[in-house]
């Protein structure tokens, strides 16, 4: 007869080896976790009493439900919901109920031996409507359950949306100080840097209104001395962030700066210690432009992180990649860059000072981009990056960069907004010139540099990019890929090898990839609410590295400078996804536009 007992002792053995937990059994002395579970109950008569309910010690927000069943049969139904029979069931019941005040781990476990032990995990995250499965099939320590739990795509989404939210609080009552918009992402980059400092961090609240302001321009230029930068870098640095000493409301009324500094800290820098290679201060500069808008003139667009995530994907980085990106902005490439060529390093200290220090180089125009991108690097814990503030097409600049010899090229050119601008594929050009020979050049352009097929100084652009580069893949983007920065423009990415004239013959890859998963939410932007975005990259990457041809999705296709470098050009229709429903909507649509621009004034007319 099959004997729970012994499940429940395998379960127990395993976790009461740690002393940083608390191991409880069918009821919790925690009077909030007695009180979600009161109603819990698997058969819907009494109070909900699970197996196993672990608590952390210094950890409040997480804990992990445990389910048993002694017959491996009776771990999982096909419907879910047979809660008092399966242990599947039953967990996830409990966790439905405990995550209304807590993220939970539901760990279900069935069998009488180790042989033949089951175990099926699920993280249902506080407020979220259910949980997904996560980690695997077997028992892991507490440790590496929390870590894994704080660095799940759950987990980030709440904690990112929780950002975003704080970063509207934040504009609103900067805005109401009088702080302008460009400066606002300063002002968080400088709290962030002085934060590091121990003795800012412990005695910031002590301070008067203008001995406070003196005091972080002061940690934030010793700090930054203390990482070795360029003298000429810190003068750079040192007068972007000097409105912090004058500015009226910061230096002069009683608490504001002091609970800015403490706000900051709660809300960014525990985001930023989490996820420690994540673009913030980048995401904070769209999230100010959405509600102030001042730099559009500019042509500023920034790179949404996991763009800047899936151009590391495509190049294959290694720990021993050069990076270049003569656009650099807030540093969004350099960051992602940086994050999977230290992965790579695999714990090697002496590499990934290296890298840090002489494998990621930047050119930024802008002075106060400048001191974002330098700062955001700091931040990251790398004040060594060598990011040149100067024109990408000045000479010396340019000479600069070449002498890194760089083999990988990220850029998001500033997009057009005059006649009298530069063309972005000129950009294109400035960092595919800086590259040794066969590196790979990938860029994010506006859809008409590619589409550019008569007279013209695009076309003759197209047609000097082909003379000496070799253009790998073109792939057609989201149409509102860059909705968080409140900008309509249609892009596409080239992917380019240097310094190898385009033969002849050459079949180009083109990627219709015009979903990725992402919607859009009201107060959070374009995200990946429904947590598609690593299937969807995983399809891109493997479509483009093996150059899978597939209707609806991908081609490839000998090409020239007067043609489209598009998919939609080439690719063929999948047919087998149109039903009855696409035919209405078309129809619908169709209908709507006669009706609105007065074509018809009867919608029985178009029968």
């Amino acid at each position: 007869m099959a004997n729970e007992r012994k499940t429940e002792r395998i379960v127990r053995n395993h976790f009461e080896k740690y002393t940083d937990i608390l191991i409880e059994e069918q009821k919790s002395d925690n009077p909030k976790i007695d009180k979600l579970l009161k109603n819990a109950s698997k058969r819907g008569d009494r109070h909900g009493s699970p197996e196993f309910i672990i608590s952390y010690n210094t950890k409040s927000e997480f804990i992990i439900v445990i389910e048993c069943k002694a017959d491996v049969r009776k771990h999982q139904s096909a419907s879910l919901d047979k809660y008092a029979e399966y242990a599947v069931d039953g967990s996830l019941l409990y966790a439905a109920f405990l995550a209304k005040e807590f993220d939970v781990l539901a760990i279900s476990v069935s069998g009488e031996n180790l042989s033949e032990l089951r175990i099926s995990h699920f993280l249902h995250i506080k407020g979220e409507p259910k949980a997904i499965p996560y980690f695997g099939d077997v028992l892991l320590s507490p440790e590496n359950y929390y870590e894994k739990y704080r660095k799940s795509p759950e987990k980030f989404n709440q904690e990112y949306s929780a950002l975003l939210a704080y970063s509207k609080t934040l504009s609103d009552t900067l805005h109401s100080i009088k702080i302008k918009a460009s400066q606002r992402s300063l002002l968080i980059s400088g709290v962030l840097i002085a934060l590091t400092d121990k003795g800012f961090a412990v005695s910031y609240k002590h301070h008067s209104p203008d001995v406070l302001a003196k005091l972080l321009v002061s940690t934030v230029v010793n700090q930054l001395k203390k990482a070795n930068l360029s003298s000429n870098k810190i003068d750079n640095l040192e007068n972007a962030y000097s409105f912090l000493r004058t500015h009226t409301a910061l230096s002069t009324m009683e608490e504001v700066l002091s609970d800015l500094i403490q706000d900051i800290d709660k809300h960014i820098n525990s985001f930023v210690k989490t996820y420690q290679y994540f673009d913030v201060l980048g995401q904070f500069y769209i999230e100010f432009l959405r509600y102030a808008n001042s730099d559009k003139g500019l042509g500023i667009v920034l790179t949404p992180p996991h763009i800047t995530e899936l151009f590391c994907e495509l190049t294959d980085l290694n720990k021993d990649s050069v990076v270049f990106d003569n656009c650099t902005g807030t540093g969004g490439f350099l960051i992602s860059a940086m994050s999977k060529m230290v992965a790579d390093a695999k714990g090697d200290n002496d590499k990934i000072r290296h890298i840090k220090e002489k494998q990621l180089i930047g050119v930024e125009y802008l002075d106060d981009i400048f001191a974002l991108a330098c700062s955001n690097m700091f931040i990251h814990e790398d004040g060594k990056t060598n990011i040149i503030n100067g024109d990408c097409f000045d000479k010396i600049v340019i000479e600069q960069a070449k002498q890194y010899n760089p083999e990988v090229g990220f850029l998001n050119p500033p997009y057009k907004a005059k006649k009298t601008d530069i063309e972005e594929l000129e950009f294109v050009i400035n960092n595919l010139n800086a590259l040794r020979p066969n590196g790979t050049c990938i860029a994010i352009v506006p859809m008409s540099c590619v589409l550019a097929t008569k007279k013209g100084s695009k076309l003759e652009t197209k047609r000097r990019i082909l003379q000496k580069h070799t253009l790998e893949a073109v792939f057609s983007m989201p149409d509102e890929l860059f909705f968080n920065s409140d900008v309509a423009v249609v892009t596409a990415v080239l992917v380019l090898t240097a310094h190898r004239p385009h033969p002849s013959s050459k079949q180009t890859f083109f990627g219709y990839f015009k979903d990725d998963g992402f919607v859009k939410r009201k107060n959070r932007g374009r995200i990946d609410a429904l947590n598609k975005w690593e299937n969807v990259k995983l399809q891109w990457v493997d479509s483009f590295r093996n150059r899978i041809s597939k209707p609806g999705l991908s081609v490839t296709k000998v090409v020239r400078p007067e043609d489209e470098w598009c998919a939609e050009a080439y690719m063929d229709t999948d047919y087998s996804m149109l039903n009855e429903d696409h035919f209405k909507k078309v129809i619908r649509d169709y209908s709507s536009f006669l009706v609105r621009n007065d074509i018809i004034q009867d919608i029985d007319a178009i029968s």
